[in-house]
């Protein structure tokens, strides 16, 4: 769906241009603001002005100064325009430690590309994009953009601070609006309301903050308004293309969303008879239903066409028909004209896909969509169609939508719901390896691993569109083995899995020198294969709330053959642990020539407050450093 892009930390806005050529000097800034920074932001200005629902006028002005490499990312510009978003007018000023002017940008510097997707078939998205390349730290860059757009429907937010590392000595924003508009606006971080004024007929908000220090990463965290200032706009009436709406509910947007799908759901008379041989013999809506998604996976594919509207409004049915192709809607729209035919009702559901599931905001109805799936309730169950997908089973939802607010449109309206949960007890790491050690410490490993739910999916990507080799390269780079060879590697999927899909891993290595072996003495440590990852270092003062997404359970069993001879040395204690946040156990024993050893675990998810993030780091760090235990065994003495 068309978004409006950012300029470094987001649209922003209006100020005189470079006239004058202030000054910048890296001196100037206050020390506080230089502590964990890799990049100043010295002013911001966004000013937006709402003429009426076609037409709102944007200038943003930034100077940042760039401390060091790192804070390059900072220091450039990146602008997305179409037949919709216009760029009217940009410039731009590069100043070195001092202050000094050192030059100004020069129209034929602004690249001019295509901003197609690898996704996309064809999209009128364009980008300006342009750099200094100055190398010698720190520097200053100032930057202007002057924008028009033709429409309402989506607003910018303001976020004076762009990313971690990234502190804010001054920003603005400024927004006006025709006196009988109602601009809806939800602050998160801000102190007080904006200033308000009239002036002219229009009545003006202003937001402004002063000396924001930068924000170091943290592990786990949620939404970055739940971090830094950030302000999100959203309209009342808007307009976009021919077409006018209201986002004042959630029902209001449905509505707008129905009208842009009217008349879009006629299939041709061919179809209609596929789909009556399709479903013919089928007694239940289930069977139904997974007939048609299978016959719309086999004869449809993915590509996206991203064209005026077109980012908002899908293809019609017959289009795809026709083709054998679309995007996200038109699939979605397909497969709802497909079930209405077979007398199946289903919803055309708008839903935030990927990793930003935390940071949507249910109680403020503004524009956060990004993916288009569908929806068929049932009287018991209701069944969820991932459209853009050749392969995933009916009824299954992945990591990409799972467990987040969507938005259902009705036959009258709309309103949110709430996709599946997949719990630890459906995604799950179940491994059983059977390896033998030589004299010398190489190890032969035997692995048999099922996977499901959440926790296959990238495997379910792998072996549906991956070649052979590059299946290879995705599991070298997955196993943490200084040294390896890959002897067998197949993975099968179970077709009759339900609710939640399953793969099998079928994997076979050669280790060398994977126990240590020192005179009498072999070091080996069980735990080949699942070994916690990152150790976390102490946050003394954390600031934001854990989340942690994804619930799963891992349950590793291993049996490593040592030669004859060896008898244990030394043993690690069993391993329990038990927190709010998930438990632990780990076993290892020796009997005869036979290690054995067990690891399960299972983590929750949830949101914990930021003072339980040193029983967290507890918790990792304990899981961590058992994962790495060794075995020390020795050989006995020839009698």
């Amino acid at each position: 769906m068309i978004r409006i892009l950012t300029i470094l930390t987001g649209l922003l806005a209006t100020m005189n241009t470079f006239a004058a050529d202030p000054q910048y000097p890296v001196s100037a800034i206050p020390a506080g603001l230089l502590k964990d920074a890799i990049a100043v932001q010295r002013e911001e200005v966004l000013t937006v002005k709402i003429v009426d629902t076609r037409d709102v006028r944007m200038v943003h002005r930034v100077v940042v100064t760039i401390l060091n490499e790192n804070g390059d990312k900072f220091g450039g510009l990146s602008e997305g325009y179409d037949k919709y978003r216009e760029i009217k007018d940009i410039s731009g000023v590069l100043y070195d430690s001092q202050g000094n002017q050192l030059r100004k940008l020069k129209q034929s510097e602004i690249r001019d590309g295509s901003a197609v997707s690898d996704n996309n078939l064809m999209d009128d998205n364009r980008i300006k994009t342009h750099h200094f390349y100055h190398k010698v730290y720190p520097y200053t860059v100032a930057y202007e953009v002057e924008y028009r757009h033709r429409f309402t429907a989506s607003l910018p937010n303001w976020v004076p601070q762009g990313g971690y590392q990234y502190a804010v000595e001054q920003s603005r924003l400024e927004v006006s609006v025709p006196e009988d508009y109602d601009l809806r606006y939800r602050q998160y971080r801000y102190i007080g309301e904006p200033a308000k004024r009239t002036e002219k007929g229009s009545k003006v908000l202003t937001w402004e903050v002063k000396n924001l220090p930068a924000l170091t990463k943290e592990q786990f965290t949620g939404p970055w308004r739940e971090q830094t200032t950030v302000v999100y706009l959203a309209p009342s009436r808007f307009s976009f293309a021919a077409y006018d709406g209201s986002m004042s509910t959630w029902e209001d947007f449905a509505r707008f969303q129905n009208v842009l799908n009217e008349g879009r759901g006629v299939l041709p008379d061919n179809i209609k008879a596929v789909v009556a041989k399709t479903i013919a013999g089928a007694t239940t809506d289930a069977d139904k239903i997974r007939l048609l998604y299978n016959y719309m996976q086999q004869n449809t594919r993915y590509i996206s066409i991203q064209l005026g509207i077109g980012g908002w409004q899908p293809f019609d049915a017959a289009y795809v028909a026709a083709k054998g192709y679309g995007d996200c809607k038109a699939l979605s729209n397909y497969m709802k004209a497909l079930l209405a035919e077979a007398g199946i009702r289903s919803h055309y559901t708008l839903v935030k896909a990927g990793e930003g599931a935390n940071d949507f905001i249910e109680d403020f109805t503004v524009d956060q969509f990004n993916h288009i799936i569908l929806c068929v309730p049932g009287i018991k169950d209701t069944t969820w169609l991932e459209c853009t997908s050749q392969t995933a089973p009916a009824g299954y939802l992945g990591s990409f939508t799972n467990d987040r607010p969507v938005l259902l449109v009705t036959e009258t309206g709309g309103k949110l719901v709430r996709t599946p949960i997949y719990t630890a007890a459906q995604n799950l790491q179940l491994r059983n390896i059977v390896a033998e050690a030589d004299e010398a410490g190489n190890l032969k490993v035997a692995c048999k691993t099922k996977y499901t739910g959440l926790q296959q999916d990238d495997y379910h990507s792998l072996m549906s569109y991956l070649s052979k080799e590059k299946q290879l390269e995705y599991v070298k780079g997955r196993l943490s083995l200084p040294s390896f060879d890959i002897r067998q590697l197949d993975y099968k999927a179970r077709p009759d899995a339900w609710p939640v899909p399953e793969i099998e891993e079928s994997l076979d290595l050669t280790v060398p020198n994977y126990a240590s072996v020192t005179g009498k003495r072999l070091f080996i440590t069980p735990n080949i294969l699942n070994r916690h990852q990152g150790k976390l270092t102490a946050e003394s003062a954390r600031k934001s709330d854990i989340y942690i997404r994804t619930p799963y359970r891992d349950a590793d069993t291993v049996e490593i053959a040592v030669p004859a001879g060896y008898q244990p040395e030394a043993m690690f204690p069993e391993v329990k642990l038990s927190t709010r946040f998930g438990s632990y156990y780990a076993k290892v024993t020796v009997e005869g020539n036979k290690i054995r050893y067990i690891r399960q675990v299972e983590m929750k998810a949830g949101r914990y407050p930021a003072a339980e993030y040193p029983a967290l780091e507890d918790f990792l760090n304990q899981m961590y450093k058992s994962d790495r235990s060794r075995v020390v065994l020795v050989k006995k003495e020839a009698s």
